[in-house]
């Protein structure tokens, strides 16, 4: 997959270096992978959340922190929207 957005990423592991080596692993793997339908993400992530318009919420660290991405299914991307704690997840409403 093609993955954009990854800056977000960086901005929040130098703020949370504890998230930084499970968003490195999601992004290495997600690079590698070829999704083409929820059912592939389900595949490798079981606690996998889908929300409306192609949005996926991974949990990352053993559900300390969420990661909310769009998917392009048809084209290869994923787009990186927002990553936090699971306490500022729960306050967003999305």
């Amino acid at each position: 997959m093609r993955i954009l957005g990854r800056d977000k990423l960086v901005k929040f592991w130098r703020a949370h270096a504890n998230a930084r080596e499970a968003l490195r692993i999601w992004f290495d793997e997600t690079q590698k992978a070829t999704w083409k339908t929820p059912k592939d993400i389900r595949g490798r992530y079981r606690s996998v959340d889908f929300l409306a318009d192609n949005r996926v919420i991974f949990n990352i660290k053993g559900n300390h922190y969420r990661l909310m991405v769009k998917v392009r299914y048809l084209n290869g991307i994923v787009v990186i929207e927002w990553v936090g704690t699971h306490a500022e997840y729960d306050k967003k409403h999305f």
